[in-house]
């Protein structure tokens, strides 16, 4: 049980695909999400985690899905996510899986009139 001053979060990241770590940290109220990411790592955080904090600002920070700053201050029961960049646009890949998978075939254009064009 945290005393008056201080405040449960839990911190989550994924260093790759299909890979997710959560952390549970206690901070002090007041604290800022750069601020609870520097305990972490002074309280010696998985490797997964960056190990140089000067890599942390390209990362995007996020409480429960949504975009913060590294200034933001932490309320109890947040959750405190860390994204990496995408590799890939999602559109760009849902563009190359709909190719893979042919006009045709799939989803709205099944089923078609004759002598129409594909995807019309």
């Amino acid at each position: 049980m945290p005393d008056s001053g201080s405040l449960n979060i839990f911190v989550c990241w994924s260093p790759q695909p299909r890979q997710v770590f959560e952390c549970p940290l206690e901070v002090p109220v007041g604290s800022t999400v750069k601020s609870a990411i520097e305990q972490l790592m002074a309280a010696g955080a998985p490797e997964a985690l960056p190990a140089d904090l000067a890599k942390l600002p390209f990362m995007q920070p996020g409480i429960w899905g949504r975009k913060v700053t590294w200034g933001h201050r932490l309320q109890a029961g947040d959750r405190l996510e860390l994204y990496r960049d995408l590799k890939v646009d999602p559109k760009v890949a849902r563009r190359q899986r709909f190719k893979r998978q042919g006009k045709g075939r799939t989803g709205l254009f099944a089923n078609r009139k004759s002598g129409v064009a594909a995807g019309y």
